[in-house]
């Protein structure tokens, strides 16, 4: 088996030495690439670069869900073909991992490696849906390019916290739970449309929903991880099926702290619910447009600005080692 190791030396849970271990272990039983990247959408490229060649067998990102982001996104940047692309390994080295956990697979980069090898010893993987978010057509979004995220995404509130803590960690800042809340505390009160929601969810043959102001789309269940506590902020999402999307109208005080309580005690059977929550499960194809421009992430990296968004679930996307 030809694989090739894609490894951020930024990776904020895994030290060099760690990452060398890593490499010696999956190189006794493969013959194995590794490469460290050097900038921002190197992961991208490397992910594309095991597409064309027809030669790999198996890519391995080593790093956080923005590194499997950039490698998925350069595997599929002709589109989804199971059956020909190679297999994707993840080895967490990120603070949240998300995309790995939601997979059931261990946290701990070293565990996780052993896991791997068991698995790729016993032929044990899976092929799992992903979503595609592109500009809608006829909006001034409609030349954005097309990206593939593996397990959520957000238009508005959420996006705009991401997009305040990577500021924040550009300055030098850790990336802890206590930094996230603070940037939310900050978000909820600098947000001008918290009280009139500027979003619309429109979908195939029903009535749009007006007026949100708060949407998050995932294609997994959980949502994120607050350590090792697991918040489900749409539990019936799945890697087998489309992609759910969850909307709230307002952003008052006392419906956010419903929310956070809601999110805090949920379950894989509760999530949130109200009057002021919309929740969908298993769309194909919806579209969120906004009144103002509003950040939008995908897998925790934020994008910057959109207007217009349809997001597209897309089923037996991407083999994955389990």
């Amino acid at each position: 088996m030809r694989a090739l190791l894609v490894a951020n030396p930024a990776a904020t849970t895994t030290s060099a030495r760690t990452r060398d271990v890593l490499i010696h272990a999956l190189a006794s039983e493969m013959k194995l690439d590794a490469v460290t990247t050097e900038y921002r959408g190197h992961a991208w490229d490397l992910g594309r670069q095991a597409a064309q060649s027809g030669d790999v067998d198996l890519v391995v990102a080593l790093g956080g869900d923005g590194t499997v982001n950039e490698v998925v996104n350069g595997l599929l940047h002709k589109g989804p073909d199971p059956e020909r692309l190679p297999r994707l390994a993840v080895v967490p080295g990120g603070s949240t991992n998300v995309f790995v956990r939601a997979l059931g697979l261990p946290n701990d980069a070293v565990e996780a490696t052993g896991a791997l090898l068991q698995a790729l010893r016993e032929g044990s993987e899976r092929t799992v849906g992903l979503g595609l978010a592109s500009g809608t057509p006829g909006t001034e979004d409609e030349s954005v390019p097309a990206r593939w995220f593996t397990f959520c995404a957000g238009f508005g509130f959420d996006a705009g916290v991401i997009g305040r803590v990577e500021q924040q960690r550009e300055r030098g800042r850790k990336s802890t739970h206590s930094l996230y809340l603070r940037q939310a505390l900050r978000q909820f009160f600098d947000d001008q449309h918290r009280r009139n929601g500027t979003i619309t969810l429109e979908r195939p043959g029903q009535d749009p929903v007006t007026d949100l102001a708060l949407s998050i789309v995932c294609n997994t269940s959980p949502w994120t991880f607050l350590g090792n506590r697991p918040v489900y902020a749409l539990p019936g999402a799945s890697f087998d099926d489309a992609l759910d999307v969850l909307g709230l109208r307002k952003l008052s005080t006392l419906g956010v702290t419903r929310l956070a309580t809601q999110l805090l005690t949920s379950s894989p059977e509760r999530g949130p619910k109200g009057k002021q929550v919309v929740a969908d499960h298993d769309l194909d194809t919806f579209t969120l447009h906004s009144k103002a421009p509003l950040p939008l992430q995908m897998d925790g990296d934020h994008l910057g600005l959109r207007t217009s968004v349809t997001f597209t679930g897309v089923r037996r996307a991407l083999r994955v080692i389990v």
